[in-house]
Formats: structure tokens, sequence, C-alpha cells
């Protein structure tokens, strides 16, 4: 099979297509075949060495989602399942033309999207689902506060939040990001300057002192005081990301008199049976509303896999709206 191999830490230059030997199936596992793939910011961390695959998964090959179909089966999974169209979240490895996971962690696509839409469904979708729904217990009626609303995460919350009936504000260094997200239907739109996280005391205008019921912050160290200042009493703030730092000042007396909650949160390395519960969940609670069309996938490109460097570079300059998607 084919693969991107990361060669090394560095820039966009040490990505290469590859041939690799596939691994057999295990009890419980299914072979796909790969269309395509999504690229998030943890691939272009991984090939700077920042962020390293997790133990028992391939090192060297990026991906955390894919969409594709299923080619084999292991012993005591029905046949039929084979020509079976899904998608899925992967700690790895997904940018190969081959994946092998537990059959418990696939989602079946919708029938009217195709298999490039579904590759960038899993990684933004289920992790705005699971933070600011499961996590964030957001409900109808209250507010949430998205960071870099313009992201692949941003754009999925957005839409998410939409379906929810809830208040939406979203923050954007990029003035042209805003318009686009407000014609998808973002509420009030924040344009924060970059090294100036000031959005506290505007996100108490927008909400007449009310703030924000949830946060979901890709950002991460430079806007933790600042977010805990725009959250609401009760209210929760949940960090997927850290693209501006890994430490943050934590101003702990509002905190305690908001009796506020700040949650950290990843999927990558979660265990079998909390991503098997995760796939059901999201089954059970977004898959109805893709396939009604109610949210949808944003993509900014579609590209060939081995255009990956010209992918990663796209978007290390931040030049995207939505999701880059490569496909075999």
């Amino acid at each position: 099979m084919k693969v991107v191999a990361i060669r090394g830490a560095g820039g966009p230059e040490v990505l290469a297509i590859e041939e690799r030997e596939p691994r057999a199936l295990e009890p419980g596992e299914v072979r796909i075949e790969v269309a395509a793939a999504g690229l998030n910011r943890a691939d272009v961390l991984q090939r700077k060495g920042f962020y390293p695959a997790p133990k028992g998964t391939v090192p060297d090959v990026p991906g955390l989602e894919y969409a594709g179909s299923i080619i084999e089966v292991s012993a005591g999974i029905d046949p039929l399942r084979i020509g079976e169209r899904v998608m899925g979240i992967v700690p790895g490895g997904a940018m190969a033309t081959e994946v092998v996971v537990s059959v418990r962690e696939t989602i079946p696509v919708p029938e009217d999207l195709s298999l490039v839409e579904a590759a960038a469904i899993p990684e933004v979708f289920i992790t705005a689902w699971d933070a600011v729904r499961v996590q964030g217990e957001l409900t109808r009626g209250q507010t949430l506060l998205i960071h870099s609303i313009g992201s692949g995460i941003g754009t999925a919350a957005l839409q998410l939040a939409r379906a929810w009936d809830v208040t939406t504000i979203g923050t954007s260094r990029t003035e042209e990001k805003l318009t686009r997200c407000t014609a998808m239907g973002l509420d009030h739109g924040v344009l924060v300057a970059r090294g100036d996280p000031s959005f506290a005391s505007r996100v108490g205008e927008l909400t007449s002192g009310a703030l924000a019921n949830v946060i979901l912050d890709t950002v991460g160290g430079a806007y933790l005081a600042e977010n805990v200042r725009a959250l609401a009493p009760r209210g929760t703030l949940v960090v997927i990301g850290l693209l501006a730092g890994i430490e943050g000042t934590l101003p702990l007396g509002i905190l305690l008199a908001k009796r506020a909650r700040v949650i950290g949160s990843v999927l990558r390395t979660r265990s079998p049976d909390e991503k098997a519960a995760i796939a059901s969940g999201f089954t059970h609670d977004v898959l109805p509303l893709l396939s009604r069309g109610e949210v949808k996938p944003v993509i900014d490109h579609v590209l060939p896999m081995a255009d990956i460097a010209n992918a990663h570079a796209a978007m290390e300059r931040d030049e995207t709206f939505g999701k880059i998607v490569l496909v075999w």
C-alpha cells in the first residue's frame, strides 16, 4: 500500500509517498480502502516533531481521519459489510491507501455525501460535538464562544450550535473569515488582534452581561485568563488546542467565584472502549443532522495526496477556511 511518510522532523519537504506492507487483521478489525483523508493541525505538529503518535501507532505516517470502503473483515464480522462506506478517526496512519481499524469505531457515511466530503467530517465534527455537547453540556438557549471560528473545528461547532438552537460568538484574526461565518449563521463575530486577546468585554456587551456558557478553545495559553473572564457563572471552558502556547495565567479568584470548569480534551489517546462509545454516540446524535443536510463539512481545498507538502504549507500560512482534504 502507499503511505505519506514523515522522513524526520522538519518542514513540508520531509513528507514523501512510500510503499509499505499492510498488516494482518486482528479479531474485531476491518480493512478499509481509503479514498480521502482530512488534514489537521496535529499532522503539522507531528511533522515538526512536536506531537508524536501514541504508543502502538505507526510513528511516521500522519493522518487522524479517513473515509473509504471496507474491503476485508476479520472472522466473526458479517462479510456483507464488505463494500460499506465508512469514516472515522484514528490515532495516526490515516494518510495511507489502507487503514485497519476496530469495526466498533467505524461510522457510516450518509448516502448523499461523497467520500471526499466524508473525509472532512470525523475529526472536526466529533471533536466539536464531544467538547461542547458531551463535556461542555451545552443546551438549547445557551451561548457558545468559538475561537478560530474559520477553522474546520470552528465551522463544525458553528453549524452544530445552530442545529441545537444555541447563540454563537466567534473570534478570528481575519475579518474575511468572520464575514464568511456570518453568512453561515454566526450570530456575533469578534475580531481579535494577534498578541492581544481582548475579547471578554466584547462578549459581555454582546450578551448583555450574561457571558458565554461554554467556550471552545483551540488557542490555549495566551487566551486562558481572558477565557475565564468571558465565562458565565457555572460555565465551562473546553481547551482542545494549544496554538498560542502551553502555559497561561489562570485567574483562580474569578474561576472560584463563577464556580466555572476548565476541561482539557483530546481524542487521539483515548482507549478503544472510549472511541467505540464516541463513534456510537456521534452516529446517534450527529449523523442524522448530516444525513438531512442540516450540517455540512466545509472544505477549502481538495488536493491529490501527492501534493501533501503544499497542503501542509497552506495550513501553516493560515490561508484556509474549513478543511483541506487529500485524495488518493
